[in-house]
């Protein structure tokens, strides 16, 4: 069994920061690719920023130069620092890995999502 836990979503007004953890247990062999989407209400879930198990990051286009991603290997978690907030990103943001468990094939797991909400 593996479980992605995110956590460090709340409430913060425009222009503040926030960092969402995640971290990842379980029967893992390995865990490769990890992500951050966020889904906002009555929106798909779209790709916020992913980083490789290299450290190479990948943003998407609304993010850039405000949020940064980083992973600890070591501690299978991956971390969404996010400055300069706007009320546009407010949303559910959820936690991805690409991961095998045991000799498994890599699958994708998912966390259960943290709530950001960005109001004054």
């Amino acid at each position: 069994q593996v479980q992605l836990v995110e956590s460090g979503g709340g409430l913060v007004q425009p222009g503040g920061s926030l960092r969402l953890s995640c971290a990842a247990s379980g029967r893992i062999f390995s865990i490769y690719t990890m992500y951050w989407y966020h889904q906002a209400p009555g929106k798909q879930r779209e790709l916020v920023a992913s980083i490789t198990r290299g450290g190479s990051t990948n943003y998407s286009d609304f993010v850039k130069r405000r949020f940064t991603i980083s992973r600890d290997n070591a501690k299978n978690s991956v971390y969404l620092q996010m400055n300069n907030l706007e009320p546009e990103d407010t949303a559910v943001y959820y936690c991805k890995a690409d991961l095998a468990v045991g000799a498994a094939t890599i699958q994708g797991y998912w966390g259960q999502g943290t709530q950001v909400t960005v109001s004054s």
